[in-house]
């Protein structure tokens, strides 16, 4: 267990919690206010309060301890930190512990979101590194009175190497032994360029992954405490209904069963789970039914019609669609609360907020920050869909009341129901294009999936882009790449409609309007790859192209389909080129490649949420459509590595190419453009006679 860090300790109280050894300190300026800093911030873009944030703490054991309010989600962020500290400390990977996301230990943090772990904090470790390794330098200047420009750091130990005869060397926990020493990192501290990297840049395995490998590693599922019973909560019969009436009777007879109301809210605890579900099973309630806006057949008129600022007239634009869809993390939400005697509330719960869900809670039970305990085990995913603390309110309101911890694990069913989803939207475009393939003008049109992404990469004279807010039929919000998804399935599959209309090859139409060299870097390289250039037209056989930019990184997509004589699509290979600065981690970045082709073949073939009077109709696996591996094409990657730019984040960004690249082989295929996501949800454009795709 990591000793406890308060987030308003002194730099002389550190030591009492921390031991001996050097602890390297950040004093939070205006350039970190955004990401990082004190412990009772809750605005996105606030100042900080003057308090000193522990980064890392070199023990006299020699074990190196970082502390992070980030989170690891499955996207590998506890190893590329781990390799920041090893490269700029350079001590042994193995001897590094990160600790993430406890609200008692770390300090504060906004969430793990955006990809910003790399471009924001990634930096920030590598800071308190570089100062932890230039305060081990002056400590043996200082104790061997050498020549501090005579001591080296390599592999967890200093040297003096330029006393032949008496040359002195230590590990750093021989050399910290005794001391309490405290350093804040100077904003100056020099950093290993890119090109001289060791260890970042490298393939290093993934820290934990044998534990995850062979099912040592614990999830917020696998929590338990002593006494621990099992929640239940009692789900309205639609959205937005309120309970009209509630018969516990039957329920709170049963042995050791409690049940608890907190106004709309019904729950049960019980010994065991099987009990619970029992117990929630005899409750029989009566709901009052709220008006459902819209169902999931009507939503983008409702969209177009409940706009705000919607344009009036114009030129006529072309409609493109993107349906609702869930986010199916392999864990759903999970949650154990623990009140202890004293008052203070203990949540272990997997989420991509830690600060955020303490701030939850905080509100909820009418307690100060500093009162409530947020841990956060590794995450089995979230893709951007867990912000919120829904289950950990629902445990804690559950123990509260049963003076008990208890534990409460969301069904598949109630993940996929009850948690938010990728907001659906209507878009709309137009442009012009000009002969000999320039864009001359430019309008866009984005009705309530978001502004990520709005903006097109291509030079164009005459543009107008605008997102429109509208109300939301369904709770609706993070998703992996989110807006930018749909944005980039618009624009790409548009780009493509004028090439076809001037008869111009895909690719040169890009790279004619292409004036960022990224961009056109990374096109280039995905052609090259794909082989464009010397692609054979056959039968039922169709390629296409997308490119495009978000969060830092840029990316293109080329996509082979093979359309079946039933008018089935299979995606046979994508070529994706990414570019996103610096790598920090070939392998680990390639993986993050192929999940995000991987998730994206959903989306752009199969996965929506139906929905009717107020009810998901598409509440389970059997009845939404996951990519399978019979799904699953030839992936081939090409990495970009640019020593000479930041390191972006990379976990959202090469979802967005996906889905126009394989609508636009459809199209090349059949002579068919589908503008709507998903494209083929039941194999082939709804409505349409099987055959209809060839």
């Amino acid at each position: 267990m990591s000793p406890h860090v308060s987030q308003h300790l002194s730099r002389r109280d550190f030591f009492a919690v921390l031991g001996g050894g050097i602890v390297v300190l950040l004093i939070a300026d205006d350039a970190d206010a955004q990401e990082s800093g004190g412990g009772r911030g809750r605005g996105m873009r606030e100042q900080l309060p003057e308090q000193v944030s522990a980064w890392l703490h070199i023990g006299e054991n020699g074990v190196v301890t970082v502390f992070t309010g980030k989170v690891e989600v499955g996207q590998n962020a506890r190893t590329s930190l781990t390799q920041a500290v090893a490269e700029e400390l350079r001590a042994p990977a193995d001897s590094i512990r990160m600790v993430m996301g406890d609200t008692d230990l770390t300090p504060y943090d906004m969430g793990t979101f955006g990809s910003r772990t790399t471009p924001t904090m990634w930096p920030q470790i590598r800071k308190a590194a570089a100062a932890a390794r230039e305060m081990l330098i002056d400590l043996a200047a200082e104790k061997w009175n050498v020549d501090r420009a005579s001591i080296s750091v390599t592999n967890g130990s200093v040297t003096n190497g330029r006393v032949a005869a008496g040359a002195h060397s230590a590990n750093f926990g021989e050399l910290t032994h005794g001391q309490k020493l405290t350093k804040s990192i100077p904003s100056s501290v020099a950093l290993e360029p890119a090109t001289e990297w060791r260890v970042a840049g490298t393939s290093l395995a993934k820290v934990n992954g044998s534990q995850i490998v062979t099912g040592a590693h614990k999830y917020s599922f696998d929590v338990s405490r002593p006494g621990m019973l099992y929640g239940k909560v009692l789900r309205p019969d639609s959205f937005g209904a309120q309970l009209a009436s509630l018969d516990s009777s039957a329920a709170e007879a049963m042995a050791g069963v409690k049940v608890v109301r907190d106004g709309n809210f019904v729950g049960v605890a019980a010994p065991d789970m099987q009990t619970a579900e029992k117990a929630l099973a005899a409750l029989k309630a009566q709901w009052q039914p709220a008006a459902a806006p819209t169902n999931s057949r009507d939503v983008f008129a409702f969209f177009k019609s409940h706009a705000q600022n919607a344009p009036n007239g114009g030129a006529a634009l072309t409609k493109y669609s993107v349906a609702y869809i869930a986010h199916v993390p392999l864990e759903p939400r999970a949650a154990v609360a623990e009140w202890d005697s004293d008052g203070k509330l203990t949540v272990w719960t997997g989420t991509q907020r830690p600060f955020g869900v303490r701030s939850e809670l905080a509100a909820k039970f009418g307690l100060a920050d500093d009162r409530v305990h947020v841990l956060m085990p590794d995450t089995g995913s979230g893709y951007g869909g867990k912000h919120e603390g829904d289950a950990a309110v629902e445990a804690a309101v559950l123990a509260k009341a049963a003076g008990k911890p208890v534990k409460l694990n969301w069904t598949r069913e109630e993940e996929m129901t009850w948690a938010y989803f990728r907001p659906a939207g209507l878009i709309e475009v137009t442009g012009r294009v000009s002969p000999d393939g320039t864009l001359t003008n430019w309008e866009f049109h984005n009705y309530n999936s978001g502004s990520s992404g709005l903006n097109s990469p291509y030079d164009v004279a005459s543009k107008h882009e605008q997102f429109h807010q509208t109300p939301m039929p369904l709770r609706q919000g993070s998703y992996r790449g989110l807006a930018a998804t749909a944005n980039h399935f618009v624009r790409e599959s548009y780009m493509d409609e004028l090439a076809h209309s001037i008869k111009m090859d895909p690719l040169e139409f890009r790279l004619k309007n292409a004036k960022d060299e990224r961009l056109r870097n990374v096109i280039a390289a995905a052609a090259d790859k794909f082989g464009w250039k010397a692609r054979k037209k056959t039968a039922g056989r169709g390629f296409g192209i997308a490119a495009g930019f978000e969060k830092g990184g840029y990316v293109a997509t080329c996509a082979e389909v093979a359309i079946s004589p039933k008018g089935e699509v299979q995606v046979v290979r994508i070529v994706e080129a990414f570019e996103c600065g610096a790598i920090v981690n070939p392998e680990h970045l390639r993986n993050q490649v192929d999940g995000a082709v991987a998730m994206g073949i959903g989306g752009a073939l199969f996965e929506h949420i139906d929905f009717e009077d107020g009810r998901i109709l598409t509440d389970r696996l059997s009845k939404y459509r996951v990519p399978r591996f019979s799904d699953m094409p030839l992936i081939e990657s090409v990495l970009l590595d640019r020593k000479d730019l930041p390191s972006a984040g990379a976990g959202e960004t090469p979802i967005v190419g996906v889905a126009p690249a394989i609508g636009n082989a459809i199209f090349d295929a059949t002579g068919k453009r589908l503008r709507s996501l998903p494209m083929v949800p039941k194999g082939m454009p709804t409505g349409e006679p099987a055959a209809s795709l060839l």
